[in-house]
């Protein structure tokens, strides 16, 4: 009997074990989270993007005409001065090269120009033997007129003979230079190199100061685009100058549905600039022209065009220059004093917006409503109070009225 006894005491036991570590291990715990509170100080909203610094105006000089460019000289970040430096020089270029054709021709043209010569100062040797016919002539009739030996009509066909013969000297003679000019261009389709380049020396014997171009502002040679000696056409580009130190602004480009958010006047953080501290400036203004552009993951997007300008202290952007990397930070809003939370507190509940406010170690869901996000915190206007204590990441394990306990930091 005694046996009996203890053995349902035994099982009595183990039983009231088994029921308590089932109770324990399935009795509710309170879930650890990370809570935030609800603070009060300056926030902001803005558009980043990546941009490029570049000068307003830079100048492209090109070649005023066809001619041989002389070596560059200059190297990019040389100083230049407007109206003083020489930073190209200019020759004329050299006659071009014949074919066996086109030499003939012209070897024909230059003796068909020299008969041509030949036959208009013949042609000034007989008007000069008619001009002093009709000059005996005439002086003849006026004697014989003077004793009535000649009539007046006699008198008058040789004065007229006389003056015709004074007319076609002078033909001649200006034929005979239009025959010598003739002569001269069909001797210079002939022209060598060699004689080429001795005609500008004996015009010129510094063919290197001929032709000077020089810089048409004062700054710097940002890239020399033809260094090498080489024939250049009219109107191609030499080089290229600016003013970095004076003349610099950035250019970012934005996606339209953030351009029109943008106003002229918008304060600017311009950071990752290779300096210590990030740099001010403000939107200049917003291109009205947008163009189709793809991003790297093959993206259509539409892009618009927004200039900076620097602002504040001229020398802390000193070191940089024409195509920089920069990123911009375009403030669309600020509040000094706004009353916020982190973003990652608040979530979709229905229609709205909710949060779980922490109440005597339990979450509580509040309904809120929102004002400004900038992805970090979020503007709250009405639901919570200033320092009120809210759970951060909100998973699927919290609902309304579930215990909680905050998250402790261990080393």
């Amino acid at each position: 009997m005694n046996g009996l006894r203890s053995r349902a005491a035994v099982i009595i036991v183990g039983m009231l074990l088994i029921v308590g570590f089932l109770g324990y291990a399935f009795w509710p715990r309170a879930l650890i989270v990370d809570i935030g509170a609800v603070t009060r100080g300056p926030m902001t909203v803005t558009i980043n993007e990546e941009a490029k610094t570049r000068v307003r105006d830079a100048y492209i000089v090109s070649a005023p005409f066809t001619g041989r460019l002389l070596r560059i000289e200059s190297e990019s970040g040389d100083k230049v001065k407007e109206g003083e430096t020489v930073i190209a020089r200019l020759l004329p270029t050299n006659p071009t090269l014949l074919d066996v054709r086109t030499e003939e021709q012209a070897k024909a043209a230059v003796a068909a120009a020299d008969a041509a010569l030949a036959l208009a100062r013949a042609e000034i040797t007989k008007a000069a033997a008619d001009l002093d016919y009709a000059k005996i002539n005439v002086d003849r009739n006026r004697d014989l007129r003077t004793d009535d030996a000649v009539s007046q009509d006699d008198l008058d066909r040789a004065e007229l003979a006389w003056r015709t013969a004074n007319a076609n000297m002078a033909t001649a003679k200006a034929a005979a230079q239009m025959r010598e000019a003739d002569l001269s261009q069909a001797q210079a389709m002939l022209m060598s190199f060699s004689d080429a380049q001795k005609l500008a020396m004996a015009t010129n014997p510094h063919p290197r100061d001929s032709v000077p171009i020089e810089a048409p502002i004062s700054g710097c040679v940002l890239r020399v685009l033809q260094e090498s000696e080489t024939i250049i056409n009219a109107g191609a580009p030499i080089l290229e100058i600016g003013n970095p130190s004076e003349d610099l602004e950035i250019l970012t480009e934005l996606l339209s549905t953030d351009a029109v958010k943008i106003s002229p006047g918008d304060r600017v953080i311009i950071e990752k600039w290779g300096g210590d501290e990030p740099l001010d400036g403000f939107v200049e203004k917003v291109e009205p022209w947008g163009f189709t552009k793809f991003s790297a993951l093959g993206v259509e997007e539409q892009r618009v065009n927004a200039i900076i300008k620097f602002s504040g202290n001229a020398d802390a952007h000193q070191k940089l220059g024409h195509g920089f990397r920069v990123e911009v930070k375009i403030i669309i809003w600020e509040n000094d004093d706004a009353l916020k939370v982190p973003s990652s507190a608040i979530f979709r509940d229905g229609d709205g917006w909710a949060a779980f406010k922490v109440m005597n170690g339990r979450a509580r869901l509040s309904a809120i409503e929102i004002g400004r996000n900038n992805g970090l915190d979020v503007e709250i206007v009405d639901g919570l109070s200033q320092n009120d204590q809210i759970v951060l990441y909100p998973g699927n394990q919290i609902s309304e009225g579930a215990r909680i306990k905050k998250r402790t930091l261990t080393n």
